[in-house]
C-alpha cells in the first residue's frame, strides 16, 4: 500500500508511526499548507515527497491510500476529492462536522468501491473488542441496562496545560472557533464505545448539555466560552436495552478514562480504560449469585491501521466504516434537537 498522509499536525505523527511499522505499508508523502512544516514531518519519518496541498499529491498520484488527519471541517472537502481521484480514505474523527456531509462521504466512497475508515481509536482496546465477543457470545445474556461515561479534568487540572491560556484547549470550549463541545468532540467516542460494545444501534434519546460558567466575562480574549463541556444522554438501543452516557470536562481525578458497563439477564460485564491502562471484568454465572467480580483475560488484537491495511489489500471494507460513522453523526446531530426541543428524539 502506498500512502500520503494528509495534514502534519499532531495526531500525524501517531498515524506515521503506526502505518510505518506494517510490512507492505510505503509512506510516499506528506501534505501541508505549511510547506516547513510538512519538510520537517517528512524528514522524522523517511518520507520521500511532500506537498502544499491535496490538489498537488492528486496530481502526481503515485498512491493508493490517503491518511486525512487534517482538523474536522476539512474531512468533507478533501476526502470527497480523494474518494473522486479514486483514493482510499483513512479518516480520523469525526468524519465530518454534521450528518449531510458524513452521509455524502459514505455515498461517494460506497459508490467509487474505495476503502473507507474512520480512525475511531478506542477500538483499538482489547479489553472492548473481548467486551464485544463476550456480548455476542451471550455470555451475560440479554442485554437490560448500559452505563458509559467519558471523564476528563482539564477544565480543573492543568496536568496537560492550562486552558486559559492555550488555544489548543480554549478554541474546543468556543463554538465560533468550530467547536462543538464535549458532544461534538469527544462524544462519537463514548456512543460508539457503548454501541459498538453491546453490538447495538441507538434508537432513541434524551440529550441535555450545559456550558458551565468559566470566565466572569463569559470570554477570554477572542474566545467566548460557549461551548458545551458536559452532556447526557438518556438512550434506548435497537435491542431493547436502556442505556445512560455521559461526558465531561470537570471530572476531577480523571485524566481521561472511558467506562462502559452492561447488565444482562445471566450476568454483567466492565470494562475501563485510561492513561495507565485498561482493565475488564465481569460476573455471570455462579459469580452472579454472590456479586463476585472477576478480571478476565486478554490477548492484543489488530489497531485501526492494520485493518484499514487488510482491507485495501484485502479489497473488502473494514470497521469501523464511513456509513458507520455517519449513523453515529447523525445521533450527534440529534444530540443537539433532543437539547433546543427538550424531547425524546428517535434516531430513523
Amino acid at each position: 500500500m502506498r500512502l500520503v498522509i494528509l495534514g502534519t499536525g499532531n495526531m500525524a505523527s501517531s498515524h506515521a508511526a503506526h502505518f510505518g511499522a506494517i510490512d507492505g505499508v510505503e509512506i510516499v508523502g506528506a501534505v501541508d499548507l505549511d510547506a516547513e512544516r510538512a519538510q520537517r514531518f517528512a524528514q522524522s519519518y523517511d518520507i520521500p515527497r511532500t506537498f502544499t496541498s491535496l490538489d498537488e499529491a492528486l496530481d502526481w498520484g503515485q498512491f493508493d491510500s490517503i491518511a486525512n488527519v487534517t482538523p474536522d471541517r476539512f474531512h468533507f472537502e478533501t476526502s470527497m476529492k480523494a474518494i473522486a481521484a479514486g483514493k482510499n480514505v483513512f479518516c480520523e474523527k469525526p468524519l465530518a462536522t454534521h450528518y449531510g456531509h458524513a452521509e455524502g462521504m459514505a455515498d461517494a466512497a460506497e459508490a467509487a468501491g474505495l476503502i473507507n475508515m474512520v480512525n475511531l481509536t478506542y477500538r483499538n482496546v482489547a479489553e472492548l473488542q473481548k467486551f464485544r465477543q463476550l456480548v455476542d457470545e451471550g455470555v451475560i445474556g440479554d442485554i437490560k441496562h448500559v452505563e458509559a461515561s467519558y471523564l476528563q479534568s482539564w477544565l480543573v487540572s492543568k496536568a496537560w496545560g492550562d486552558w486559559r491560556t492555550d488555544p489548543t484547549w480554549l478554541w474546543r470550549l468556543s463554538t465560533a472557533h468550530g467547536s462543538n463541545g464535549t458532544l461534538g468532540d469527544i462524544g462519537i467516542h463514548i456512543l460508539d464505545f457503548a454501541s459498538f460494545g453491546i453490538n447495538a444501534p441507538i434508537a432513541s434519546m434524551f440529550c441535555r448539555l450545559k456550558a458551565f460558567d468559566k470566565d466572569p466575562d463569559g470570554r477570554i480574549g477572542d474566545y467566548v466560552l460557549d461551548a458545551n463541556d458536559s452532556f447526557t444522554m438518556s438512550l434506548e438501543f435497537g435491542s431493547g436495552a436502556l442505556g445512560v452516557v455521559h461526558a465531561t470536562r470537570w471530572a476531577s481525578g480523571y485524566l481521561n478514562t472511558l467506562r462502559l458497563r452492561a447488565y444482562g439477564d445471566k450476568g454483567g460485564l466492565e470494562v475501563q480504560h485510561g492513561m495507565n491502562g485498561s482493565s475488564l471484568q465481569m460476573c455471570a454465572g455462579e459469580d452472579a449469585e454472590v456479586a463476585h467480580w472477576q478480571d478476565v483475560p486478554v490477548e492484543p488484537v489488530p489497531t485501526n491501521y492494520h485493518r484499514f491495511v487488510e482491507a485495501v489489500h484485502s479489497g473488502v471494507n473494514g470497521d469501523p466504516s464511513f456509513r458507520y460513522a455517519a449513523d453515529m453523526q447523525k445521533v450527534l446531530d440529534l444530540g443537539f434537537v433532543s437539547e433546543t426541543k427538550r424531547q425524546e428524539i428517535t434516531v430513523g
